[in-house]
């Protein structure tokens, strides 16, 4: 037989990978606050200067604006960026409820003649979000007194994937009533004067806001709701897609080593509850997002949350009932925690992911530093697997050799090369 022999500190190297891995996590999350956070918004503009503005959640974009109590009148500048050449940005009020459908929006884009920035009026009724006949430029029947836009940079800047564009109105509002709807977004290209539909991500589906223009009292609200997808991202990645492999492996590889004893059952289960506890956090926090954004969906990434959460409860659940190792069902319920146990770690990983695309993040350093830490993980399992083979070969080679003779049964370990030296010294 073949002993492993470990230190008596080898469980050190494992709580060591999965605390770098989480101080990591914890750093793009804090990177990732200050980003957030550094994307203020400005009251000044080459042209005028307003008195309040806000950041809006999605898309870069912010608001500043001036409002004149004594006439109900409404000054603002809207900020968003070009993603194509050819592309389009627009901002609106919607004066019944915070939804495209019924919007009345001015949208800038470049002139198909001329390639010059041109800013027209549109109102977005239900058969322009049903595609069925293109958009159309036409008055708007709320009171605007002026609109204009211009491009960040003045004269010599021209329209380019990331250009700031700035649109301009001045609109009368109805008297006491300074709740606004606002709504923004931007394409990819126009046809002719005829803005095409914006992508459907989840930014760009919940690019509506409705604040108070005399106090501008949303603002706060938007900050927490910024704060909670950052904590739901987190919280996931390091439980479902981190934690919960992790502990998958240690039960896999730690168990065969006997130096260890009954302590990679310990820290089987220590990872695995951590993982499912901080997985629950992140799943309320997902379901408490849900209910602020009424309208917006994900389908296939709530699906996989609530397939990997159920999995995980049933997993926690299966700790109260398992049968003694010489219980006759023991077999039968390894079978079951082992189906599902793995189950919930491809489902969780693959959420991930999915989580990664439904918050516009598909291209960025925390995805890349996930894919890092997921596949430095899969590689310790490789190697793991290989050493578990050979050791397993090696095994079997002894016994075979045993059987035959060629070796004695007192010899352990070195059996192998000392009777391969006597057979040539002989």
């Amino acid at each position: 037989m073949v002993k492993s022999k470990l230190p008596s500190n080898t469980q050190q190297p494992s709580s060591n990978s999965i605390t770098m891995i989480i101080l990591f996590f914890l750093f793009l999350f804090i990177s990732h606050l200050s980003t957030a956070f550094s994307a203020h918004c400005s009251t000044v503009t080459a042209t005028k200067t307003f008195q309040k503005c806000i950041t809006l959640p999605t898309q870069q974009a912010s608001i500043a604006w001036t409002f004149h109590p004594h006439n109900a009148t409404l000054d603002l500048c809207f900020f968003g960026t070009f993603i194509s050449p050819s592309g389009w940005v627009g901002w609106g009020i919607n004066p019944t409820s915070p939804e495209m459908t019924g919007t009345r929006a001015l949208v800038a884009f470049p002139d198909p003649n001329s390639g010059q920035l041109v800013l027209l009026p549109y109102i977005l009724d239900p058969s322009v979000k049903l595609q069925k006949t293109p958009l159309l430029s036409r008055p708007l029947d709320i009171h605007l007194i002026s609109s204009s836009a211009t491009l960040y940079g003045g004269k010599m800047a021209t329209i380019h994937n990331g250009a700031t564009v700035q649109i301009y109105a001045t609109v009368k509002l109805v008297p006491n009533k300074t709740k606004i709807h606002h709504v923004w977004n931007r394409g990819l290209y126009v046809q002719g004067y005829s803005p095409t539909i914006h992508p459907t991500t989840s930014n760009d589906l919940s690019s509506i806001t409705t604040f108070d223009v005399l106090s501008g009292s949303a603002a706060t609200q938007h900050n927490n709701m910024d704060m909670l997808k950052l904590v739901h991202g987190i919280l996931n990645a390091i439980s479902w897609g981190i934690l919960l492999p992790t502990g998958a492996v240690t039960a896999r590889y730690l168990r065969h080593i006997q130096a260890l004893g009954p302590t990679w059952f310990y820290v089987h289960s220590g990872i695995q509850l951590s993982a499912f506890f901080f997985g629950t956090v992140g799943f309320a926090i997902g379901i408490r997002l849900g209910e602020m954004s009424p309208g917006v969906t994900y389908g296939l990434h709530r699906k996989l949350g609530f397939a990997a959460f159920s999995l995980g409860a049933l997993q926690t659940l299966a700790l109260l009932f398992r049968p003694k190792t010489t219980h006759k069902f023991r077999k039968y319920w390894k079978s079951y925690h082992h189906f599902v146990g793995y189950s919930c770690v491809v489902l969780g990983v693959v959420n991930v992911f999915q989580g990664f695309e439904v918050i516009g993040e598909g291209r960025s350093y925390a995805k890349l530093g996930y894919c890092l830490c997921l596949s430095t993980l899969v590689g310790v399992c490789i190697a793991l697997e290989v050493n578990s083979w050979v050791i397993f070969c090696r095994k079997s080679k002894e016994e075979k050799m045993r059987r035959e003779g060629l070796i004695s049964g007192s010899d352990k370990g070195s059996g192998i090369h000392s009777g391969t030296h006597s057979g040539v010294l002989g």
